[in-house]
C-alpha cells in the first residue's frame, strides 16, 4: 500500500460519513450504520495496508498520527449516536475527519520503514493509538461544548450528559496512554518520567480535563464555565499533540521530536 493511494480510501470514505450524517437527520438509523461502518471498513482498510507495506505501525509521522486521528473522530461519532441517538454529532464527526484529511492531502509527509530504536517497542503502538482513540472522544466532547456555548439556549441536560460521559472515558483512555508512555520510557530510557517538555504538556492536559470533571461535579449548574474549561483543555490537548514540535525547549532536548504523535 502506498501513501499516493491514499485520497481513493480516504474520499470515499467521508462520502460514506456524509451519507450517514444525511440519514441521521432522516431518522433512518439503519442507513446511519450502513454507511458509516461502511466509511470506517474502507478506511481501515488503508491504515491497515499502511501497516503491511511499512512493516510497522503507521503511528511515526503527524501526517500518520493525523490519520488515525480521522478515523477515530469518526468510530467516537457513530459511537455517540449509537448510544444517545444525537443526530447533529454525525455532522460534526465528519466535517472535522475532512479537515484533518485535507491536511494530509495538502501535506503529505514521508513514510519510510525505518524506525528509530526508541520506537521499536511493543509499547509504541498500543501508547499511540489508545491516545489518538483518546484524542477522539475528547476531540467530540470539545465540538459538544462548542454547540452548546453556541446554542446557549433551552434544556442542556442531554449534552451535558453526553459531553460528561466522553470525558469520562476519554480521561480514560487518556490515563492508559500515560501510563503505557511511562512504560515503554522505563525501557527506552531507563526512567518513566522525566518533565520532557512533552510530558510536561500530557500531564497539564490530564489535569485540565480531570479539573473539568472536578468543576462539574461541584458546581453542576455551571455549565458554561465547564465549556470553557473544556476548550481549554482541547488547546492543551493540540499543545500535547503537536505544538511542542515547535517550541525552542524541544527541539534537539525532547526525546518526542521524532513527530510521534
Amino acid at each position: 500500500m502506498s501513501w499516493d493511494l491514499f485520497a481513493y480510501f480516504a474520499l470515499p470514505s467521508v462520502l460514506c460519513w456524509a451519507a450517514g450524517a444525511f440519514f441521521a437527520w432522516k431518522g433512518q438509523a439503519s442507513k446511519v450504520y450502513a454507511f458509516s461502518f461502511a466509511g470506517l471498513a474502507i478506511y481501515f482498510a488503508f491504515i491497515l495496508g499502511m501497516w503491511i507495506s511499512l512493516e510497522r505501525p503507521p503511528l511515526r509521522t503527524m501526517g500518520e498520527t493525523r490519520m488515525w486521528y480521522s478515523f477515530f473522530l469518526a468510530l467516537a461519532g457513530i459511537i455517540v449516536y449509537s448510544r444517545w441517538h444525537y443526530k447533529w454529532i454525525l455532522s460534526f464527526s465528519t466535517l472535522m475527519s475532512f479537515v484533518f484529511i485535507c491536511i494530509n492531502l495538502a501535506k503529505p509527509e514521508i513514510h519510510s520503514k525505518s524506525l528509530m530504536p526508541a520506537l521499536q517497542s511493543p509499547w509504541f503502538a498500543p501508547h499511540v493509538i489508545v491516545y489518538m482513540f483518546a484524542y477522539g472522544l475528547l476531540g467530540a466532547a470539545t465540538l459538544v461544548a462548542a454547540y452548546m456555548l453556541i446554542k446557549k439556549r433551552g434544556d442542556m441536560h442531554k449534552e451535558l450528559n453526553i459531553m460528561d460521559n466522553m470525558v469520562y472515558v476519554g480521561l480514560a483512555f487518556l490515563s492508559f496512554g500515560m501510563l503505557f508512555g511511562a512504560l515503554w520510557a522505563k525501557e527506552a530510557w531507563g526512567h518513566y518520567w522525566a518533565w520532557d517538555p512533552k510530558e510536561t504538556w500530557a500531564a497539564i492536559t490530564w489535569l485540565c480535563y480531570l479539573l473539568y470533571l472536578h468543576y462539574r461535579r461541584i458546581c453542576p449548574g455551571q455549565w458554561k464555565d465547564a465549556c470553557l474549561i473544556l476548550l481549554l483543555a482541547f488547546v492543551f490537548l493540540q499543545m500535547c499533540w503537536w505544538g511542542i514540535n515547535y517550541l525552542p525547549s524541544a527541539r534537539g532536548l525532547s526525546v518526542h521530536t521524532y513527530n510521534v504523535g
